[in-house]
């Protein structure tokens, strides 16, 4: 009888992976999304400097198929490049090249992203920032690695047995107001709805996704700093997705964290920072009455500042979002 349960148990969690993945496949996450902002808004481009980024993510460890994602980006704010004292509220132009890696059962989705940001200084301390970014993605299908839900949707069935590829192009615009202190931005991804695509069209487009990014950070003393972020993201043919994150900054150089995605999951953060490198992990688990698989997810991130060291310039400067 456990066997018979445990059989029916693990088909279940298999047909759930082939609806998830066909219905919510560009659904992406980020755990430490204030450490990537720029991914989701080309406004913010440069917001902390000229950085090389990268992270790791490995979702609902365990179960065979579940999504890993692998991103790297690098961002040029060319204030630094001239050596401007404050270029984060003197520059007025920064880029950014992202490139993202999904795999996720029998998808292999790549990203590559090419952003461009230019500032306007509206006060002493307050600057308006304008972006947009031209995206391009290729998704592979594998059909030896379907699963029995999807071999019985008839527009992925079709392709059973033989690999399949499609590209799309598309555009991303996003705005911004940032301050040394906190920021408010709005983006939206695939502007275009994925209208230009070549290829095997096995999947019914990418809906344009509006993106809300907001934080505020405070010094309370040289040894303690607190950062708060939030993230809002709706698409038509997906839940909406809201995130926070809370942060404590140790002494410039521990962070300790928890976060939440709203009614989904619960994170726990733990990073360190050196003079130009920080690195940060998020042990993240689903939250009692998620319809989310069970099993954890692993994230870790790294950020290297490529001009400026990880010092305060004031006292009341904080370091990270």
């Amino acid at each position: 009888m456990k066997s018979i349960i445990k059989v029916c148990f693990l088909t279940s969690i298999l047909g759930f992976v082939g609806w998830f993945q066909s219905d919510a496949q560009t659904r992406k996450y980020i755990s430490q999304f204030s450490h990537f902002q720029s991914y989701y808004n080309p406004g913010l481009t440069g917001y902390e400097g000229s950085t090389l980024r990268a992270f790791v993510r490995n979702q609902w460890s365990g179960v065979d198929g579940a999504p890993t994602t692998y991103f790297i980006s690098g961002e040029l704010d060319f204030g630094e490049v001239r050596g401007e004292e404050d270029p984060a509220l003197m520059g007025k132009n920064a880029v950014s090249i992202n490139f993202r890696q999904d795999n996720y059962g029998a998808f292999r989705e790549s990203e590559l992203m090419v952003g461009y940001a230019s500032r306007v200084r509206l006060t002493e301390s307050l600057n308006l920032r304008l972006g947009i970014g031209l995206n391009y993605q290729s998704v592979r299908l594998d059909g030896n690695s379907l699963t029995a839900e999807e071999l019985n949707d008839p527009t992925i069935g079709q392709y059973a047995g033989s690999f399949s590829d499609m590209q799309i192009l598309d555009f991303n615009i996003g705005i911004a107001l940032t301050h040394a202190k906190y920021y408010m931005s709005y983006g939206m991804q695939r502007v275009n709805g994925g209208r230009i695509m070549s290829g095997d069209e096995f999947m019914d487009g990418y809906p344009a996704s509006s993106v809300f990014q907001a934080g505020y950070r405070e010094a309370l003393s040289p040894n303690l700093a607190v950062i708060f972020n939030a993230f809002y993201r709706t698409q038509k043919d997906l839940e909406d997705n809201f995130e926070m994150n809370l942060k404590a900054l140790l002494m410039d150089r521990l962070w300790v964290g928890v976060g939440t995605r709203v009614n989904y999951a619960t994170n726990l953060q733990l990073g360190v920072m050196t003079k130009r490198i920080r690195l940060g992990y998020v042990y993240e688990f689903p939250v009692a009455g998620s319809y989310l698989l069970p099993g954890n997810t692993h994230e870790f991130t790294a950020v290297f500042s490529l001009f400026r060291d990880n010092v305060r310039r004031d006292p009341k400067e904080v370091l990270i979002w």
